[in-house]
């Protein structure tokens, strides 16, 4: 199993959003960077996910999410209409690619960027490196249990 973190803007889609869901499943479209993708590839069916409420008052962990589905091609990036649309992007050679993520639990209270940077077992955490944004990242399993232990 691995382990991930996974940013969304609570105002496009919160943990809440997700817990709501039929099924409390939906698909993880629109990732159009290229190394968030190719994390996305990585990811796995049982695989966990921090899920991460970004540009929020507080910004933090705000539960877990799983993947529910492996990666697969984004047919976003084929339809017109959308903004994800890509004309580079082609169902023959798919560019973008999504997993599916299902609801696993809601923190009682989000796990704060500050609470997070003042831990000193998480110094190494990719989300605390300098300038990172992206959206999509790998956790190591002890960063990713540390931070369960601040729940």
């Amino acid at each position: 199993m691995n382990y991930w973190l996974m940013k969304s803007e609570p105002d496009v889609f919160s943990i809440e959003d997700l817990s709501q869901r039929p099924k409390k499943t939906e698909p993880w479209d629109g990732v159009r960077n290229y190394q968030a993708r190719n994390f996305m590839k990585e990811m796995k069916k049982g695989d966990l996910i921090l899920f991460y409420h970004s540009n929020a008052k507080p910004i933090g962990i705000a539960g877990i999410a799983e993947v529910s589905k492996s990666a697969y091609p984004d047919h976003t990036s084929w339809d017109k209409k959308s903004k994800y649309y890509d004309p580079k992007s082609t169902k023959e050679n798919p560019r973008w690619f999504m997993v599916d993520v299902k609801f696993k639990q809601k923190f009682d209270h989000i796990i704060t960027l500050d609470e997070l940077k003042e831990q000193k077992p998480l110094k190494e955490m990719r989300l605390l490196a300098k300038g990172n944004r992206l959206s999509v990242m790998p956790v190591q399993e002890k960063e990713f249990k540390h931070i369960l232990g601040l729940t």
